[in-house]
């Protein structure tokens, strides 16, 4: 940061003080001299007062109080003493005169109203608790981030000047300076002088502390103000008095500057930031004085970078660095990643990623804007020591008996000499330690997340984390519960689990400590078996029967149908079996396989084992084939045109599904006029040959799209006239009869007509692949001039008959318009359509009876223009 001049403008008058416009404000004292009793002393008293640049001074609603009370207190019985009106003594405005340019927007400006009070002098008798001087006021400004509800929380300001019977009668307090106009950006780094001097010589040391509340807003000027000692004010989470911006926000002890990262803006971006100032005389506290002050955060930017306090890689040596606090004034980057010897260890990246050749402590260095006017520098250590890894085992797993755990991190690097443990149980906050290899007890069984964070003389760090079961007792499982051996055998027991085992009796039993002795009793035995885990005992048992012989029966011969399967079976207390022959048998080593037998009987053997004790019978397993089926043909057919389907089969029993559009279903040969494709299937069946199951087979009838042929609609023509024929929904055309007809094998055959006739239906067959259907087309001849008619009567009652009054064209390629008006000369229907006509009706509404006049226009085949007019009758 560039430093910046301030100016204080000091104005003289006197106004009343009242709201909630307080930002700070400190006391202070200065020793004058002896007083007038002995031991006493005489004293100037200031109070300092920070407000809102506009804090209105003056007039009514005042908020700057032309005078205030000092209220004396004994500082060891907190009673009162007296109560001083104090004028003020200066005020004016804090000013910043230059904008930063190395921080975006501008920072000129009036940052606080400074209220000066100052008691001239005052002659305090010798006190052995010495005094205390308060003065309070409510309220703080809106908004402040770090304070809840601040509006409502007023302040205390107090100081206390000690015993004047001691060796420090003469003591003055120390005396901040008001210069408090550093620029302050969100989550940027920021410093903040916040020194103190002290006109006695004394060693100076700085703190956070609390700031107090006082006053109310029923009582914002109390007279006198409240005994003390004060109550601190209410932080906001994330804050306290010794952390009032947050953890990364530090003050140095000996200098009492403030630097950090400055917190991000929650509501006005205000914070209430309150350092005590301890006096230290030959190293023993003589006196403290207390500076509260409202730093403002802004939403600006700075050109100096923030890295990391400090970077440690205990995996790797490759990192990644990146300024914290990027801004927009940064225009370019210059990193020193700090390794000796060399020139290569540099990147202008934003975000460079570098790898160290050797294990070691550097400094990385980054420049931001280098030789430029904004030009800013900031360094972190950098610890680079890969291997390191954090691991422990554990011992113990009960209840209330000690579990042991035994770190077994690994270093390559210094040596492991941080342990913090967690051993998981949610129950206790005492289940942690710091020894290299604690025990703990559970008093609890459950899952327990076990934590170590190991750390090394190197300054790497690694967690190590891990789920454990704690249980009542340690966990044993047998691998039988009952089993069998034949006498004179000797068959071998097994257990699992973590400890001493212990097996009963001990007749007939070898290796009787471990998890799997052999046993041969002579009769069946219970063997009990117990597990020891550091004192924490489980129990178990296992039956062992003692036979002469197997017992086995196989099952029943049985029949089934040929490609199969059938699954085999046995009754046997045999612990071996196997069947044979084994290749067409899924596993022929378990009592119930399957088998696909090939062939038409197959006899299937099991021998059971127990031991030296062996039995075997026989199954067998014969087979039938599936009935013979064979549908028929796939086959296609034309829309709506049956077909005879043709079933072979051997089956006693048959049928075709679905039944719909078969002429009968359970005959091999029904006829079948399906409407679109379809696939039948004959299901046959032989219930008494032995395999009774069904077999099937489909046959597809394929169905040719519906042919829908059009010869067009019927029509009229005049003597001489040309008429061209259109069919459509077909392949090819056949028409019928020939007469007058340029063509009969073509969609559009041309006729001409003579008027021997006066009319002729004509017929047109349309295909389609093997497919056809017909059509009519009705052809009338006039044999008077191209005319239009038009009928002269209708009768629109809905009944289907005259309806509609509408013109017939003969010999007309076009109809211009056909118009109808009512009496009154209104247009009730126009239309240029052939074939379309009036249904009586205007807009919707029936008309009355009446008559009515038309008119039309067209034009002939000739290319002559047509047009007529008459009445037409409307009858209801």
């Amino acid at each position: 940061m560039r430093k910046a001049f301030f100016i204080l403008i000091l104005l003289c008058s006197s106004s009343m003080a009242f709201a909630d416009h307080l930002k700070g404000g400190f006391f202070t004292y200065q020793y004058l001299g002896p007083g007038a009793s002995a031991g006493g002393s005489r004293f100037s008293i200031t109070l300092t007062l920070y407000m809102d640049c506009n804090a209105r001074d003056g007039g009514q609603g005042s908020q700057v109080d032309p005078t205030l009370n000092f209220s004396f207190f004994d500082a060891t019985s907190y009673a009162l003493i007296k109560t001083i009106n104090v004028p003020v003594s200066n005020k004016g405005n804090l000013i910043r005169g230059t904008d930063d340019q190395c921080i975006s927007g501008n920072q000129a400006g009036c940052y606080y109203k400074v209220i000066t009070y100052v008691l001239g002098e005052i002659d305090l008798p010798a006190r052995a608790g010495g005094y205390t001087v308060s003065y309070q006021r409510c309220c703080r400004i809106s908004g402040v981030d770090n304070i809840i509800s601040s509006n409502t929380v007023g302040n205390t300001y107090s100081i206390t000047i000690p015993s004047t019977a001691a060796l420090v009668s003469t003591n003055s307090s120390a005396t901040f300076q008001v210069n408090d106009t550093a620029v302050v950006c969100a989550n940027t780094p920021f410093t903040i002088p916040f020194s103190a001097m002290d006109p006695d010589g004394d060693q100076l040391r700085y703190e956070f502390c609390s700031a107090n509340s006082g006053g109310s807003t029923s009582v914002p000027a109390p007279d006198p103000a409240a005994p003390p000692p004060y109550s601190d004010v209410n932080y906001s989470s994330g804050f306290s008095g010794s952390q009032p911006m947050g953890p990364d926000v530090t003050i140095d002890p000996v200098t009492g500057v403030i630097t950090g990262i400055a917190p991000s803006i929650r509501n006005s971006g205000e914070f209430v930031v309150t350092v005590c100032v301890t006096e230290l005389r030959n190293g023993v506290p003589v006196g403290k004085t207390r500076k509260e002050l409202h730093v403002k955060v802004g939403n600006c930017n700075s050109t100096k970078p923030t890295l990391e306090k400090e970077y440690v890689n205990c995996d790797n040596p490759t990192l990644t660095f990146e300024n914290k606090t990027p801004s927009s004034e940064i225009k370019t980057y210059d990193w020193d990643f700090g390794v000796d010897g060399i020139t290569t260890d540099v990147s202008n990246q934003t975000k460079p990623t570098y790898t160290y050749p050797t294990p070691g402590t550097y400094t990385v260095t980054v420049v931001t804007n280098k030789g430029q006017l904004c030009s800013e520098t900031t360094t972190a250590q950098v610890k680079v020591y890969p291997g390191f890894s954090a691991d422990f085992k554990v011992d113990g797993i009960c209840i209330q008996k000690p579990t042991q755990f035994t770190d077994q991190t690994v270093a390559q690097h210094g040596v492991v000499n941080k342990w913090s443990w967690d051993f998981g149980e949610t129950t206790s906050q005492t289940d942690i330690s710091t020894a290299p290899s604690p025990s703990y007890q559970y008093p609890l069984a459950g899952i327990k997340s076990v934590r170590l964070i190991a750390g090394s003389s190197v300054g790497c760090l690694d967690t190590a984390i891990k789920q454990i079961e704690i249980f009542e007792k340690p966990p044993l499982r047998v691998l039988t519960k009952d089993t069998l051996m034949c006498k004179g055998d000797t068959t071998q027991l097994g257990a699992f689990g973590n400890g001493n085992f212990t097996w009963t009796p001990l007749s007939n039993i070898q290796n009787a400590s471990t998890a799997t002795p052999s046993v041969w009793p002579i009769t069946t035995t219970t063997y009990q078996v117990e597990l020891n885990d550091n004192g924490c005992i489980n129990t178990d048992s296992i039956r062992v029967r003692v036979v002469n012989f197997v017992t086995l029966q196989a099952m029943n011969d049985t029949t089934i149908c040929l490609k199969d399967s059938v699954q085999l079976n046995a009754n046997t207390n045999g612990l071996r079996m196997l069947w044979t022959p084994s290749g067409e048998i899924d596993d022929p080593t378990i009592v119930n396989p399957k088998a696909k037998p090939t062939s038409s009987s197959t006899t299937y053997t099991i021998t059971a084992r127990i031991g030296r004790c062996v039995d075997t019978d026989d199954v067998i397993v014969k087979t039938v084939p599936y009935p013979l089926v064979d549908a028929g043909e796939d086959a296609t057919i034309c829309y709506d045109t049956p077909i005879q389907l043709s079933g072979t089969t051997n089956g006693a029993q048959y049928s075709w599904s679905p039944a719909n559009a078969l002429s009968n279903p359970t005959v091999l040969n029904p006829i079948a006029r399906p409407l679109s494709s379809i696939e039948y299937v004959l299901t046959a069946q032989n219930p008494t040959s032995g395999c009774p199951k069904p077999n099937y087979d489909t046959v597809l009838i394929n169905v040719l799209p519906q042919i829908i042929p059009s010869a067009g609609n019927d029509t009229a023509v005049v003597v001489g006239q040309s008429l061209q024929l259109l069919a459509s929904g077909g392949e090819s055309y056949v028409w019928s009869p020939a007469t007058n007809l340029s063509s009969t094998t073509i969609p559009n055959p041309v006729g001409v007509y003579d008027g021997s006739f006066e009319s002729i239906r004509y017929k047109v067959i349309a295909r389609v692949g093997p497919c056809e259907d017909s059509a009519y087309v009705r052809v009338r001849i006039f044999k008077t001039p191209p005319q239009i008619f038009v009928p002269t009567a209708f009768t629109p009652n809905n009944d289907g008959k005259n309806d509609v009054i509408r013109p017939v064209a003969v010999g007309m390629t076009q109809m211009e318009y056909f118009r109808i008006f009512n009496r009154w000369g209104q247009l009730v229907y126009s239309s240029s359509v052939p074939n379309e006509g009036w249904d009586g009706k205007l807009n919707g509404k029936e008309q009355g009876s009446g008559v009515y006049v038309w008119m039309v226009k067209g034009v002939d085949f000739a290319g002559k223009e047509f047009f007529a007019k008459g009445t037409v009758t409307l009858i209801r």
